[in-house]
């Protein structure tokens, strides 16, 4: 399908266009692209500010939860009168502010088992930023599942942390998410609410995980698969860790034992 830009849309994305790596063609693949955002917190907001400006034609946004006071410290889509209001709801119209242009698509419902693979199969590529465990391998296995570009963010404190994740593309030895992190951590892990978290921190992390979703949008750039880029807020230090596949990945590897998301049912 090909899609045009309007006479509109070829001044507000002026400055994407006349950028060698993007022109057009690039931003003609940000319009015709679906992308969507789990949480709409402190690293789904800069994110979903920037696809919207960025001109991503339909932007998906799945969280659960309410604004509340302490969010808005961090989590920039949102304003003190949003307070109350679902996230869903606020991250929309602050997306629509920037560029009405964009189709954003609520999913007001908190991710599980049953839900998972019908609102990640209607997108191109999922940018998570959910802040648990069993959602982040739940996005995770539903995405290789599916065939999707996954680019995971995670932040505590001042420090972050983020990879883009294809092992379901074979024209590349790439890992998944389950390479990297076999499975969730024994016990709890604590909260924002109780280890705290720098605003600005989140911030930094959500834009580089749009930038990502981006670049694997338009085909430009070196692709983060593959590779784990760790920020240190403290210390303004960025560094990359490589990441390889792991044969014995339950997920990806030479004989894989989780086969589809109905093991996660099934043991639930």
């Amino acid at each position: 399908m090909t899609v045009f830009l309007t006479d509109e849309e070829l001044e507000r994305y002026a400055r994407h266009i006349v950028l060698r790596e993007v022109g057009g063609v690039g931003q003609a693949r940000f319009k015709a692209a679906r992308v969507l955002v789990v949480g709409a917190g402190g690293l789904g907001s800069p994110a979903i500010l920037y696809l919207a400006a960025a001109g991503v034609g339909t932007i998906g946004v799945a969280d659960f939860d309410t604004v509340s006071l302490s969010n808005l410290q961090r989590q920039i889509a949102h304003r003190a009168a949003d307070v109350g209001r679902p996230k869903t709801e606020s991250a929309a119209r602050a997306a629509r502010a920037i560029n009405p242009n964009v189709a954003i698509k609520a999913h007001a419902v908190r991710i599980d088992v049953d839900n998972v693979q019908d609102i990640v199969s209607r997108y191109d590529a999922v940018a998570d930023g959910s802040d648990n465990f069993a959602t982040r391998f739940l996005i995770a296995d539903a995405c290789y599942f599916a065939g999707k570009t996954l680019v995971s963010a995670a932040v505590t404190e001042f420090d972050g942390q983020l990879a883009t994740f294809k092992a379901h593309d074979k024209t590349g030895a790439w890992p998944c998410y389950r390479c990297l992190f076999p499975g969730p951590p024994p016990g709890t892990a604590p909260s924002c609410s109780e280890t705290g978290i720098l605003g600005a921190a989140a911030g930094v992390m959500g834009t580089l995980q749009a930038l990502e979703v981006l670049k694997e949008i338009a085909g430009v750039g070196e692709s983060l698969a593959g590779r784990l880029l760790i920020y240190d807020a403290l210390a303004t230090r960025f560094r990359t860790v490589t990441v390889r596949p792991d044969a014995a990945c339950a997920l990806c590897g030479e004989r894989p034992t989780i086969a589809d998301l109905s093991l996660h049912r099934a043991k639930a």
